[in-house]
């Protein structure tokens, strides 16, 4: 039986829908105080609606995270609100599809700073917080797209994955001196809103070129980084869970039949 976070405060950017909304539902299901962090505030308001509907606790703060001060105040606001900053998931991401060729550089450039900049700008809001409670959790949400597979148009979005994983693993060590953890979670293929439209043959295809013949659900990921979160995790900084149904083990769609 893992000790409960009940209680403890959770600051979840990206978290109007998608693996964000599942990650902060996660929390709010454990008791924990969580900080709903977006910038649509229509979307932002029905997430807290939902996890208040079940008895959670939670606020919303419109932030856009690729800029230092919105940071700072999304910090500052959550500080105001429950008390203190204890664990930070920084979900935030884009992902538009564009072959290099066609690409232009301020696409790339936006990606960069959604994806990439965001997760260094809100850990080093967070820092002081930590630092006062000598104690504090980070979870990145990466992807294997990047870090360990690749797909034709997410060449940005890829860098940008591989790039969290760079800066996370300088980040555990000078973080650690805070008592704190920084790790990442690489979600494979999950079901979110932005696959319902693609049809249920798509989603059949996806499917059949995962181990487990399913795609992944949003409290999947959720609950990778609940773990992460927790005391019985205390130990481990720096590292990366996979979470895909054993997407990435197949060396050929050959392998795949013979299961």
């Amino acid at each position: 039986m893992f000790t409960s976070i009940k209680g403890r405060s959770v600051i979840v950017t990206g978290a109007s829908k998608g693996i964000g909304r599942g990650i902060a539902n996660v929390f709010a299901l454990q008791g924990a105080k969580v900080m709903v962090v977006a910038r649509g505030e229509e979307e932002a308001k029905a997430t807290v609606d939902e996890i208040r509907s079940k008895k959670g606790i939670a606020e919303m703060q419109l932030c856009d995270v690729t800029d230092w001060e919105a940071v700072e105040e999304m910090v500052t606001a959550t500080e105001s609100e429950f008390g203190s900053v204890d664990i930070l998931c920084a979900n935030a991401g884009i992902f538009p599809q564009t072959k290099i060729f066609e690409m232009d550089p301020e696409e790339w450039d936006q990606v960069m700073k959604t994806n990439l900049k965001s997760a260094f700008l809100c850990v080093k809001a967070c820092i002081p917080q930590f630092k006062k409670k000598r104690n504090g959790r980070i979870i990145l949400t990466s992807s294997i797209t990047g870090p360990v597979t690749a797909y034709p148009g997410w060449s940005h979005y890829g860098a940008s994955k591989s790039g969290q994983l760079g800066f996370m693993k300088t980040a555990a060590m000078e973080l650690s001196k805070y008592g704190t953890t920084i790790n990442a979670v690489l979600p494979g293929n999950i079901f979110t809103e932005g696959l319902q439209d693609l049809g249920q043959d798509y989603l059949d295809s996806m499917a059949a070129t995962i181990p487990l013949k399913r795609l992944g659900v949003v409290e999947d990921i959720g609950n990778a980084a609940l773990f992460f979160a927790s005391d019985e995790a205390s130990y481990i900084t720096g590292q990366t869970l996979i979470v895909d149904g054993g997407q990435i083990l197949p060396e050929s769609l050959e392998a795949i039949e013979e299961i």
